[in-house]
């Protein structure tokens, strides 16, 4: 009870506007922020990302990676300077318009204790059973629905028990697909799961991110290799940014991770990979 009395730091502001007809323009004017232990993570960031492209994260654990995917939706509220979605402040809109036009896949996939249809449908609550369908499918889920006895009715126990990372991980992508946001922020959504699983959930992604706004935080530097555009988070700023190419000829940050992940041929072991960028903050 206590929990659900809590009052939200983050509000509408007394005149906030509902934003339609998103487009996914994403821009940050001199953006800082700061915890409550005053300590700044980052400080004047600034960058802007057309709609449509496909924009990823890379940096140290703790360069502030997950800190600027959160000031987006406003989990957080940037301490100075502006966060747009289409030119407009995302302070001065409705939460509810803004966190509808926006997708998180996050590592840790949180499912209901109920049946797959309903955790697919918290996507889109009056969501057709067509549409589901239409959801489980571009999820790459429709092998798993025909082996399960009850199908789209089979429960899946508290925060999914009854199922492999994988499978919630597609379930969690099927939510977004009947949700349809116009950004999308991966947060090192694969990084939990075994080579195999990983592959089948990467197939999914991309087939997600088509068409959106997408900003990926990756540990896997593979991962993140065809990306539009990559920006390299160190010291509280964007250190380098670029595309893959591009930042290998700089030899620099990006430079020094990929050859300490894929010395040898092979990606490092699970310490390199956090070194070379696990955000876990």
């Amino acid at each position: 009870e206590e929990i659900m009395k809590e009052v939200p730091d983050i509000q509408d502001a007394p005149d906030a506007r509902e934003i339609r007809d998103v487009k996914g323009d994403v821009s940050f004017h001199d953006v800082s922020f700061a915890y409550e232990d005053g300590v700044p993570v980052l400080e004047n960031i600034s960058f802007d990302i057309p709609a449509g492209r496909n924009v990823a994260l890379a940096g140290p654990s703790g360069s502030g990676k997950t800190t600027i995917c959160s000031l987006i939706p406003r989990f957080y509220d940037a301490t100075a300077g502006e966060v747009l979605v289409d030119g407009q402040n995302v302070k001065d809109l409705q939460l509810h318009s803004l966190r509808d036009a926006i997708g998180v896949v996050q590592q840790d996939v949180y499912l209901f204790d109920g049946t797959i249809a309903d955790n697919i449908r918290y996507g889109k609550w009056d969501a057709t059973e067509e549409e589901i369908m239409d959801a489980v499918r571009k999820a790459n889920l429709q092998d798993l629905i025909d082996s399960l006895a009850d199908g789209l009715e089979t429960q899946v126990g508290e925060k999914g028990t009854r199922l492999s990372g994988g499978q919630k991980q597609r379930i969690s992508i099927a939510r977004l697909f009947l949700k349809d946001p116009k950004i999308l922020i991966l947060d090192e959504a694969t990084s939990a799961l075994d080579n195999e699983s990983e592959a089948v959930i990467q197939r999914s992604l991309r087939d997600l991110a088509r068409g959106r706004t997408c900003l990926t935080i990756a540990h896997r530097l593979s991962t993140i290799q065809n990306a539009d555009e990559i920006l390299v988070v160190d010291d509280g700023g964007i250190a380098e940014r670029g595309t893959h190419e591009e930042l290998m000829k700089k030899n620099g940050i990006y430079a020094r991770y990929c050859r300490i992940q894929f010395r040898d041929g092979e990606e490092a072991d699970g310490g390199s990979e956090a070194q070379a960028g696990g955000e876990k903050g």
